[in-house]
């Protein structure tokens, strides 16, 4: 993991998962919508976030009856490991994720994204995603993707989460050579980035298309 995972770590990462999701306008459930429901803190965040402008496709949209908590960007590595095909070639196979998971004002880590995938934040909550679709946006990075919460472990902000988008990906992808006869077993990690949003059931419609 990029991050010390230790218990005096977790600690002071609750303490800046909590702070800075609640005063950032990353966390769900504060304020009313005009229909009542409460509505996401997401909506509070500044303009100054606004680096692109890529539509989300239509293949990644979330189903009716879930509305966007927060958003949390990730940087880290996508691992791949060389290994035999079943066709007598020789080809990167994907592993895992690793990276920290960080407030999208400021920058701070309060969490981590590894194996599942999951994604652990330092208030104990984590959830599993399975993928449900995937698409490619920019060619020169790892596809957008699309994920219901398959489990929940803990209690805290990714408790309620009902699905997972990966969104504005930057590199990740396996590399193009490097893996043969002689480099099978070989490890690749390929640098990253990312934004994760996370959806909960309620009303408050889709995140803006372009953000």
């Amino acid at each position: 993991m990029y991050l010390s995972n230790t218990p005096f770590a977790r600690i002071a990462h609750v303490v800046s998962l909590v702070g800075c999701l609640l005063a950032v306008g990353c966390a769900a459930d504060v304020g009313t919508g005009a229909d009542g429901d409460a509505a996401p803190l997401v909506e509070l965040e500044t303009e100054a976030l606004t680096s692109t402008c890529t539509p989300t496709p239509a293949t990644l949209a979330v189903p009716d009856g879930n509305r966007l908590a927060f958003r949390l960007n990730a940087k880290g590595v996508q691992i791949y490991s060389c290994n035999a095909t079943t066709t007598g070639g020789f080809a990167w196979t994907f592993v895992a994720p690793e990276a920290d998971l960080t407030t999208r004002i400021g920058g701070i880590v309060v969490g981590l994204h590894y194996a599942g995938p999951t994604w652990e934040l330092y208030d104990g909550s984590s959830v599993v995603g399975a993928k449900v679709a995937a698409a490619t946006v920019d060619t020169t990075a790892v596809p957008w993707l699309l994920l219901s919460a398959k489990s929940h472990a803990g209690q805290g902000f990714m408790t309620p989460v009902t699905y997972i988008r990966r969104v504005n990906t930057v590199g990740g992808l396996a590399p193009a050579t490097g893996c043969d006869a002689a480099g099978v077993g070989a490890e690749a990690r390929v640098d990253y980035t990312a934004t994760y949003e996370y959806f909960m059931a309620g009303k408050g419609g889709a995140p803006r298309s372009c953000y």
